[in-house]
């Protein structure tokens, strides 16, 4: 009976730690912000345009670009809803939410005429940036 149970032991101690090991790494790989063999982009040394063009609009400038176009043509609710949506479907965004909300809100001030118009469109995204840059417009 003694040998069995060491045996038993020995095995789950060689056995257990492998297990562990192979199941978080497969955790890992399968995070949603792990990218894809989809979502990248691979660049050659002699597309010289495009380096310099992605060089010049990063992320959260092509982000803030679309959301004011889509601010001025919808409603600045609207782009605060898809503002929420990329920073929680892209993370490494939401450091740049509060200011992207900030140029929303003064984009807003400015397509209304009035900060009260603007404000009534207000989200609970990225804090109160939104209504910080409909005051700073004022």
């Amino acid at each position: 009976m003694n040998s069995a149970a060491r045996r038993i032991g020995r095995t789950l101690a060689l056995v257990l730690p492998v297990v562990l090991v192979l199941s978080g790494t497969l955790a890992v790989t399968r995070v949603p912000w792990a990218s894809t063999a989809t979502d990248s982009q691979v660049l050659t040394a002699s597309s010289g345009s495009a380096a310099t063009t992605a060089a010049h609009s990063t992320p959260e400038e092509a982000l803030r670009k679309r959301l004011l176009v889509e601010l001025q043509e919808k409603d600045p609710g609207t782009a605060l809803t898809h503002l929420q949506e990329a920073t929680t479907k892209r993370p490494s965004l939401a450091k740049h939410c509060a200011s992207i909300a900030r140029d929303l809100g003064r984009a807003a001030v400015a397509k209304y005429g009035a900060a009260h118009r603007a404000q009534a469109f207000s989200r609970p995204v990225c804090d109160t940036s939104f209504a910080t840059g409909v005051a700073a417009a004022q």
